[in-house]
């Protein structure tokens, strides 16, 4: 039996008969940009997550850098960004001129070290980037107290945990601000590149929507200089209908992933993730930690099994990133972690026919290592 990493063709066939006709609707009509569609989807989001506004635009990588443009980050100041995260996080900063700086994780969930954070804000700080990792929501309650002390915005990355929540509310209505990616991969996830920012702050979501329609509010008034980064309304279609399914699809993920534990208890030289007290995650990614990683992945891979990294290099090992001069040891959890981990088959429609096959074959793989 053959699994796949993931199975975007299943969610297709669950909303086909949903959304073919309005796309076909929007060929005949040429509403492709904004439109009532895009309106729609941006109040039905904002009232999932739980903020009063929410602005689509073109992708996940536009929507930090939007967010931290929002809060006042420019040219020359400082972003405090996990080390192990996907490099748009650090991107977003480097774009507008504003230097990344990487701190480490922590050992058991591999989300933001806080302790870690304080200890890196300078006073060219101006906001802290803590990255709902894998679909599971960072501790924002805990980088309050400190980004109050030091006048700093907490803007969420919350590109892989759209319906996770803390004991404090939902990602990506935890900060000040928030931006999401609905890259096709992700929980909620269009038919192509889109994203959104999510906040609370009228200012904002008007700066926000103002920056990413060439700083123009109203067609041809230009305030500021922006640049183009809209949400499609062929891409809000599809969103609108997979947002009617997500909190199912969710549940979905939490049922594999407990299905996971459960067959994953007795396999030695496993480790399975583990969730903070408090959270209710939604399994963006299912990750374990294994030695001899590159071998098993391998392995895996050879067998059928759709098994992937996220993410093998932490960012100060980038060549990307060699200029901000970190060196090798510097951020040892991140570094010792991603030679370990290892990400599972998870989608919704994951059988447990299949996660029983992943495990059998994961079994084998460690054992045999285990005898080398």
């Amino acid at each position: 039996m053959k699994v796949p990493f993931l199975d975007l063709a299943a969610q297709s066939a669950e909303i086909a008969d949903e959304v073919l006709p309005r796309w076909q609707e929007q060929l005949l009509s040429a509403g492709f940009v904004g439109g009532p569609e895009v309106s729609a989807f941006e109040a039905e989001y904002a009232e999932y997550i739980g903020t009063q506004f929410c602005v689509g635009v073109a992708n996940g990588t536009d929507a930090v850098e939007l967010a931290l443009r929002a809060v006042g980050v420019q040219a020359g100041d400082e972003v405090i960004v996990p080390a192990n995260t996907f490099i748009a996080t650090a991107e977003a900063a480097s774009r507008i001129g504003a230097t990344p700086v990487l701190v480490d994780c922590d050992p058991q969930y591999l989300l933001l070290d806080t302790d870690a954070v304080e200890a890196a804000v300078t006073e060219r700080t101006r906001a802290i980037v803590p990255v709902h990792l894998y679909g599971q929501a960072a501790p924002v309650e805990a980088l309050r107290p400190l980004a109050d002390k030091h006048g700093l915005a907490i803007v969420e990355d919350a590109a892989q945990s759209q319906g996770a929540s803390s004991s404090a509310g939902r990602a990506g209505a935890l900060g000040r601000v928030a931006a999401t990616s609905f890259y096709p991969g992700k929980n909620l996830g269009a038919a192509g590149d889109a994203g959104a920012v999510t906040t609370d702050d009228p200012e904002i979501a008007r700066f926000v929507r103002t920056v990413a329609a060439h700083g123009s509010a109203v067609k041809y008034v230009h305030e500021v200089v922006g640049f183009n980064s809209r949400l499609d309304a062929v891409q809000a279609t599809v969103l609108r209908a997979k947002l009617r399914r997500l909190e199912g699809w969710n549940e979905a993920r939490r049922e594999a992933a407990a299905r996971y534990a459960a067959l994953l208890a007795d396999v030695p030289g496993v480790t399975v993730p583990a969730s903070r007290p408090g959270n209710t995650d939604v399994w963006h990614l299912y990750v374990v930690q294994v030695d001899d990683r590159d071998r098993v992945l391998a392995e895996l891979n050879e067998a059928g099994v759709g098994a992937a990294l996220h993410y093998p290099t932490p960012l100060h090992l980038t060549d990307a990133y060699r200029d901000l001069g970190y060196v090798k040891g510097q951020f040892p959890v991140a570094e010792s972690t991603a030679g370990r981990i290892l990400s599972l088959p998870m989608f919704p429609h994951l059988t447990a026919a299949q996660q029983e096959r992943v495990v059998e074959v994961l079994r084998a793989s460690v054992a045999s290592g285990a005898k080398a």
